[in-house]
């Protein structure tokens, strides 16, 4: 098995749409944050050729509010996603999160059928896309995302570094 590629991509890697939904993902993530919740935020967009970029979900960590370990950020998103496109398949779509997504997370955005992933900060504790595994493109599988990482990566590390730090206070 070839070894994955875990350069950064370029700035000029992404597009300014890109950039626009990873914003709306930060804003989210400040949402979690301020409601106590480590600050995670995420949305879902699919690609359409006709009507431009389409907003399905979006969703920030919740399990201290919802009593469920399963509400991350991601989760929450793909969830409502996935009743807005009326199809548990989110083929097209790409999400956007600001924290490297966990080994649940990573699996059902495999099990989604997601097209792409484009994460902000790495999770050297928990991340399971490419800090501890690369299990969203992981030959194993059945379903292959492409991922792309680093998108205002500062910002959301920023905001999780603020909020760990006034838990510590």
């Amino acid at each position: 098995m070839a070894e994955p590629d875990l350069r950064l991509p370029s700035v000029n890697a992404f597009s300014e749409a890109d950039v626009h939904f990873m914003r709306l993902a930060l804003a989210e993530a400040r949402v979690a944050g301020d409601a106590g919740e480590v600050p995670v935020g995420a949305v879902v967009v699919k690609s359409n050729a006709e009507r431009g970029d389409e907003l399905l979900g979006i969703g920030h960590n919740a399990p201290i509010a919802l009593n469920d370990p399963s509400a991350h950020a991601e989760t929450l998103a793909i969830r409502r996603a996935a009743e807005t496109a009326r199809n548990y398949r989110l083929t097209g779509c790409t999400l956007y999160v600001t924290l490297e997504p966990c080994v649940m997370c990573a699996g059902l955005i495999v099990l989604a059928r997601m097209e792409r992933l484009v994460f902000a900060a790495r999770d050297i504790r928990f991340g399971a896309v490419r800090s501890k595994f690369t299990l969203a493109d992981s030959e194993l599988l059945n379903h292959r995302v492409v991922v792309q990482e680093g998108l205002l990566a500062a910002d959301a590390a920023a905001l999780l570094s603020a909020f760990f730090e006034a838990r510590r206070d």
